[in-house]
C-alpha cells in the first residue's frame, strides 16, 4: 500500500502508537494525531457482592482503575472487544465474555443470561444503553479530555487521506475539526454509533465488522483497495 494517502490515528494514547504500529506494518502511511488524552479521576470501589458482574466497554477503565479495583476482582468481566479483555486480564480480573458487535449487543447478552445487577466501570462521558431490564450502575473511574489539535493536521487533512475513529466523541469532534473537508476526506469508525456520529458528506464512510483495532485497519485496507482500483 506504499503510495497511498496517509491514515490519520486519532486515538488516546498509549492505543494511538499500538494502532499507528500495526497500520505501518500493513504498508499504511500512518499517521499518530491523537485528539484525546485519557486520565485517571477518583473513585471509590463499592460493595462487589451487591452486583452480579463488572461491564468494561473500555481499556481504559482497567488501565486507569488503579488499586480499587482489585476490590472488585470477585466479579465475572464482561468486556467489549479484545483489547478491553486483555487490559481486564492483565489488571487481574476473570474475564467471563468477551463483546464482538459493540456494548449493547454484550448487554443484551448478559440479560438474556439473568445477570441482573451489574456495575460498568466506565469513563465520566459515555454513551447510554437499553439496560433490557437490568440495574446497571455507572462508575466513572477515568475521563477522556480534547487534547490540542497537532501542528500537522491542517496540512493533513487539505489533501486525500483516511481518519481511523475508535468511538463516536472521536467521529463527532474529527467531523467538527474537517468541517468541509470531509468531502474528499474518507472515515473509518469502529462502530454504527461512532459512524453516525460523524454525520453525512464523506468521501467513503465505512464501519469495522467488530469494535477493535483489527478490524478497523481491515476496513481502511477495504478502502485502499477500493480507492485503488
Amino acid at each position: 500500500m506504499t503510495g497511498g494517502p496517509p491514515l490519520i490515528v486519532t486515538r488516546p494514547e498509549p492505543g494511538n502508537v499500538a494502532t499507528v504500529e500495526r497500520a505501518r506494518a500493513m504498508g499504511f502511511d500512518a499517521r499518530a494525531m491523537p485528539l484525546f488524552a485519557a486520565r485517571a479521576i477518583d473513585w471509590c470501589p463499592p460493595d462487589p457482592g451487591n452486583f452480579d458482574a463488572l461491564l468494561l466497554t473500555s481499556a481504559f477503565a482497567a488501565r486507569l482503575a488503579g488499586r480499587g479495583l482489585a476490590g472488585l476482582a470477585s466479579l465475572p468481566v464482561y468486556a467489549v472487544g479484545a483489547a478491553t479483555a486483555r487490559a481486564a486480564e492483565a489488571a487481574g480480573l476473570t474475564v467471563a465474555m468477551t463483546g464482538s458487535s459493540g456494548a449493547q449487543r454484550l448487554l443484551d447478552d448478559m440479560t438474556s443470561g439473568n445477570i441482573r445487577n451489574i456495575l460498568w466501570l466506565c469513563g465520566r462521558d459515555r454513551s447510554e444503553f437499553d439496560a433490557r431490564g437490568a440495574m446497571i450502575t455507572a462508575l466513572p473511574c477515568y475521563a477522556v479530555d480534547p487534547a490540542p489539535v497537532p501542528a500537522e493536521w491542517e496540512a493533513l487533512i487539505a489533501a486525500p487521506a483516511t481518519l481511523l475513529a475508535h468511538s463516536a466523541r472521536a467521529a463527532q469532534r474529527i467531523a467538527q475539526l474537517v468541517g468541509g473537508a470531509r468531502a474528499h476526506l474518507s472515515l473509518v469508525a469502529i462502530s454504527p454509533a461512532a459512524a453516525a456520529s460523524a454525520g453525512d458528506g464523506w468521501r467513503d464512510l465505512a464501519v469495522a465488522g467488530h469494535p477493535d483495532d483489527v478490524a478497523i485497519l481491515a476496513q481502511a485496507r477495504a478502502l485502499w483497495h477500493k480507492g485503488a482500483k
